[in-house]
């Protein structure tokens, strides 16, 4: 039973940090939602998006979610009309990051309820463990 508990412990804190790191890239993103370019022909912020794989923990002989890489989104960059921008180019249009605001919300609330999700789980488990412990006194 103490390693089905450990084992569901460290799957729990895996998805912890996975969900974590998710977190930091969508609120990076918000963050740079409206940074734009500095000098014309150059790009503004462009948006990160986390992807996961799942990674064997050889000595439990369990798979557990990581990060396997932070990469760009490849989406084209909007477009906004300001010719005062020192970013403009000839049209008077300036390049505006691919982050939608919305969206990004929506990711946030999901990676959020997952963390949860998993600290929950983990607060089980330790408290099974608790009461285990208990028994055996």
């Amino acid at each position: 039973m103490a390693d089905e508990l450990i084992s569901s412990l460290r799957i729990s804190s895996a998805g912890m940090r996975a969900q974590g790191t998710r977190l930091r890239v969508i609120s990076e993103n918000i963050a740079n939602a409206n940074s734009l370019p500095t000098e014309p022909g150059s790009d503004p912020y462009q948006r990160k998006m986390v992807t996961f794989k799942n990674r064997l923990d050889r000595e439990l002989g369990i798979e557990t979610v990581r990060v396997k890489k932070v990469m760009p989104d490849r989406s084209e960059f909007a477009r906004r009309f300001d010719p005062s921008h020192p970013a403009a180019d000839a049209d008077g249009y300036v390049s505006a990051p691919n982050v939608n605001v919305l969206i990004e919300m929506m990711d946030m609330r999901e990676a959020q309820r997952s963390y949860e999700a998993n600290l929950t789980a983990m607060r089980s488990s330790r408290s099974m463990m608790q009461s285990t412990i208990r028994l055996l006194r």
